[in-house]
């Protein structure tokens, strides 16, 4: 058997809920045809770098898979037919990833990272001494007008 990975975008319009099911139901093809589906990544709904079939954004999810090319062919063919899914790519690799993807990975390093709001990482402006408040200025003339 050889192995696989395969990237579907589904659909905006439908729930997270259904993109797991339809998930299932690839994994269920695979099975079916004497292979495993080994990992599966929901990667959340992304933007989409152009429009496909009038959408701008998808579902993502990744298929870790060890199968026949037969069943990789009929769960290719299930996606085609489905109206649910925009794209596809399946593609044959010499051995699977294991642990989170490149996309999960930088998922988790994006909430790793320290918030700027609070104003820590930059140095106080002492130099600028007390200015004076705007509403103690004498409010300004226009030239040329009365």
């Amino acid at each position: 058997m050889s192995l696989y990975e395969c990237v579907f975008i589904a659909r905006q319009d439908i729930s997270t809920p259904q993109v797991e099911a339809l998930t299932a139901e690839m994994t269920n093809i695979i099975t079916q045809g004497g292979g495993t589906v080994s990992k599966t990544e929901y990667w959340g709904l992304r933007n989409i770098a152009y429009r496909v079939k009038k959408n701008r954004k998808g579902h993502y999810v990744l298929l870790n898979i060890d199968a026949p090319s037969s069943a990789v062919k009929e769960m290719e063919r299930q996606m085609s037919i489905n109206e649910d899914v925009l794209r596809t790519l399946t593609l044959r690799v010499e051995e699977l990833e294991e642990g989170p993807s490149a996309m999960m990975q930088s998922k988790n390093s994006r909430d790793e990272r320290p918030r700027r709001g609070d104003g820590d990482d930059r140095p106080r402006r002492e130099d600028r001494g007390d200015r004076p408040r705007r509403d103690d200025r004498e409010p300004r003339r226009m030239e040329g007008g009365e």
